[in-house]
């Protein structure tokens, strides 16, 4: 758990299906993005897991390319 202030903690990883809750996209779509390299992940054994820095960097990008 990383704290983020004020008593709130998030996750340091997320596995793929909480990551879809939370960016809101399909299992399917997340694999696409993360073999086209838009959002990296690590594995632990056989389970392959999502930064949250990996979560808030492929954000970031999708701002910087909708402000082109």
């Amino acid at each position: 758990m990383i704290d983020r202030g004020e008593g709130q903690a998030v996750p340091a990883l997320y596995r793929i299906a909480d990551a879809t809750r939370l960016l809101g996209m399909s299992r399917s779509v997340l694999y696409d993005l993360i073999r086209a390299g838009r959002l990296r992940t690590v594995k632990e054994g056989r389970t392959r897991l999502i930064p949250i820095s990996a979560i808030s960097e492929y954000v970031a990008l999708l701002e910087r390319e909708a402000g082109r």
